[in-house]
């Protein structure tokens, strides 16, 4: 099975081909903005870090700033620092042309401040624009693609309609050659044993123990009950009552293929099959994990709601709950509720999803997309000084 793509020079495939301006700090994230808003046509990656940072935090944000820039969805990258900070700007940038993209650095206090670096930022984004808008989408195996799964806002709908329905694709995906991504440590939390059962031998399984386990003791390091915050108050609402309800309906999205490996935050995908990352349950920064890894394409499921997309990935919502598909029509792509209403299966609906995933790899637009949804989060894990 195929799709159109962009062919990258590492040998991995896009689905889009967009012109990223990253910032290094949060000191050069109005530069950085300032840029995008005088060419639309061109993305942002923004953040509120990037200073007085150490250690293994500082390390996983490196590590989160070079798999969003070298992500196959990005053509090119400016990347935009203030001068002073851990991460160099023009470091960076070669770690992007090192992979064959077009790649240049620009530092606010080289620049003569923020007007100067404006003034080249826009010239050097329509540089890069130029050489992208000549490049066409060629024909590509769906084996290229990496899915990243999530599901936000989650209600009693969630494991029941919408995320076996993501199931079904993801299991497809990987009969199909391809990669499926699980986040979402704190949602595995009561099931870890169901998806250890799974693992391809006795290391992976460890692994999958080991990482809740994590989660489990930073929450009683801060002196919390992790109940306090998953489920969520509006998970609650939605009608969820405990923790390991969650996440049993969470995992469905994984499917029923082998369980490949664990990765840490923003660690990149090392084969096909299915691989589990250890993210945070906060959508936003599960997200940009998944996409700095390597996913192209989100298929993210929502009970109650929410608008959330990514600046470089297309995101997919699906919803299994038929009121929040009629009061948000405008952000979900799938209403999964139909299964409810016993207008369609599981099965049906994730063939539409695999449908819409496959039209989506080859450039239509998700709602969230056309909406200009862009968020972007980069997980932390220590204090800054």
């Amino acid at each position: 099975m195929e799709f159109l793509g962009y062919r990258r020079s590492d040998g991995r495939v896009g689905v889009r081909n967009h012109v990223l301006i990253l910032s290094t700090v949060v000191c050069a994230n109005e530069v950085a903005n300032r840029i995008n808003r005088r060419i639309a046509s061109a993305v942002v990656g923004v953040h509120p870090f990037g200073c007085a940072m150490l250690g293994v935090d500082l390390e996983q944000f490196r590590r989160t700033l070079v798999g969003i820039a070298n992500n196959p969805n990005v053509g090119g990258v400016l990347v935009v620092g203030l001068g002073c900070e851990q991460i160099d700007a023009r470091w960076l940038a070669d770690e992007v042309t090192k992979k064959g993209k077009v790649g240049e650095a620009l530092v606010i206090q080289d620049c003569g401040g923020s007007q100067g670096t404006v003034k080249r930022g826009i010239e050097a984004v329509r540089k890069m624009q130029g050489v992208l808008d000549r490049e066409r989408r060629v024909v590509s195996s769906v084996s290229e693609l990496i899915m990243a799964t999530e599901c936000g806002g989650s209600d009693f709908s969630s494991g029941l309609t919408a995320n076996p329905a993501i199931g079904f694709v993801s299991d497809r995906l990987i009969e199909l050659g391809g990669a499926v991504i699980l986040s979402e440590t704190a949602e595995i939390i009561g099931a870890e044993h169901l998806l250890a059962a799974r693992a391809i031998n006795r290391g992976v399984a460890r692994r999958i123990y080991g990482i809740v386990e994590r989660v489990e003791e930073s929450a009683r390091r801060a002196g919390a009950d992790i109940m306090g915050a998953n489920p969520s108050p509006g998970n609650i609402r939605g009608g969820i009552t405990t923790i390991e309800e969650k996440s049993l309906g969470c995992i469905y999205k994984a499917g029923t293929k082998p369980v490949q490996g664990v990765v840490e935050y923003a660690e990149s995908i090392a084969g096909k099959g299915l691989w589990i990352m250890d993210t945070p349950g906060q959508d936003v920064e599960s997200v940009t994990g998944m996409v700095a890894g390597g996913a192209q394409i989100v298929v993210f499921s929502t009970g109650l709601g929410t608008p959330v997309g990514c600046p470089i990935a297309p995101v997919i919502k699906i919803t299994g709950n038929p009121e929040t598909a009629r009061k948000m029509k405008s952000h979900i792509d799938i209403n999964a509720g139909v299964i409810f209403k016993g207008r369609d299966t599981i099965e049906g609906v994730g063939e539409r999803i695999f449908r819409l995933f496959l039209e989506v790899a080859s450039g239509k637009r998700t709602k969230a997309e056309r909406l200009g949804h862009r968020e972007l989060g980069i997980n932390r894990i220590g204090v800054t000084l």
